[in-house]
């Protein structure tokens, strides 16, 4: 009888080994296709229709990756969640990256769309008496702190010659942002499309400047150096997605508008406006769009915007041996 119950035992381990082994094989896969890109967006710009046209998800299924997205009110944000380690992935204007460098985040550039300097500007109320950017010496500018705008305010005052320090900001969100500059709260409104275009259309808001001869206003995209380093193919087929829809925009540019219009609450006609003012064209990072960076960098150091001195260069992706 012992030997019986030994047996019978011996028998109920091994038969328990073997499904503890299949569910050890099975499971792997099964692991590997859980893994994950985070990738953050703003309610603009060629992510947020990479993510409505589901092409991305397609992409990287092979690659067993999934996708997650989450939606940010402007760069800085996104570049915060970035610093964080809750996205790996995400795109902003000129400036955030700069802030977000300075702070410390392992943020590497991994491409940029081309300029498109009427794509942001600085509004003034259409019965405003400011006719030129030297007129808002003194007066209250909003802007979304460490956004791609807030370079274009820097370099527009210095072009009109007045200091900085001479003008009072309001750092808001776009959303606030308009909201204060309806009321009258502020007495101009450093923003970037498709805010712009709305306000421009909706309200009759006027251009004191937009950055045509001030900024280049490039659009950057951006990973961790981990994500990076450990998935550059992953990477690559981001990328890959971005240009594939932004030649879509670029050849069907009604088509986009009326696209975007529900995701953003903007009707198309505006939209249109906005989207004639960018370029869809994404590219790896030249040394020139690298100098230009460095130039923003070292600006916004002269004025204290930023605490110590960055090199672009150290967040620059390696190229491809």
């Amino acid at each position: 009888m012992p030997f019986d119950i030994t047996r019978r035992h011996l028998a109920h381990l091994a038969a328990g080994l073997a499904t503890s082994l299949a569910a050890g094989l099975f499971a792997a896969p099964a692991l590997a296709q859980e893994k994950v890109v985070r990738i953050g967006y703003q309610k603009y710009g060629t992510l947020i229709l990479l993510k409505n046209k589901g092409l991305l998800e397609s992409r990287l299924k092979p690659l067993g990756y999934s996708v997650k997205w989450a939606e940010f009110p402007a760069g800085p944000q996104l570049l915060e969640a970035l610093n964080a380690g809750a996205i790996d992935f995400g795109n902003t204007g000129e400036a955030p990256p700069i802030f977000a460098q300075a702070a410390g985040a392992p943020l590497v550039y991994v491409g940029f769309e081309p300029a498109a300097p009427q794509g942001e500007a600085i509004l003034v109320p259409k019965d405003s008496p400011l006719k030129t950017v030297a007129d808002l010496k003194g007066k209250t500018v909003a802007l979304n702190k460490g956004s791609n705008v807030h370079y274009l305010l820097v370099k527009a005052l210095e072009e009109a010659g007045v200091a900085y320090a001479d003008i009072k900001t309001a750092f808001l969100t776009p959303a606030d942002a308009r909201a204060a500059f309806e009321r009258g709260s502020v007495d101009a409104w450093a923003i970037w499309d498709p805010f712009q275009a709305a306000a421009e259309q909706t309200i009759a808001a006027r251009p004191l400047a937009d950055g045509t001869g001030i900024v280049s206003n490039y659009q950057f995209y951006f990973s961790t150096r981990a994500f990076a380093d450990q998935a550059p193919q992953v990477v690559d087929a981001v990328l890959a997605g971005v240009a594939e829809i932004g030649a879509w925009v670029k050849a069907n540019p009604k088509a986009a508008a009326a696209e975007f219009s529900p995701l953003i609450g903007i009707p198309a006609p505006i939209l249109e406006v906005a989207l004639a003012r960018q370029q869809y064209d994404v590219k790896p990072i030249t040394p020139e769009v690298a100098a230009a960076q460095q130039q923003v960098a070292d600006a916004f150091l002269a004025l204290g915007l930023i605490p110590k001195p960055i090199r672009i260069a150290d967040a620059l992706r390696a190229p491809k041996s």
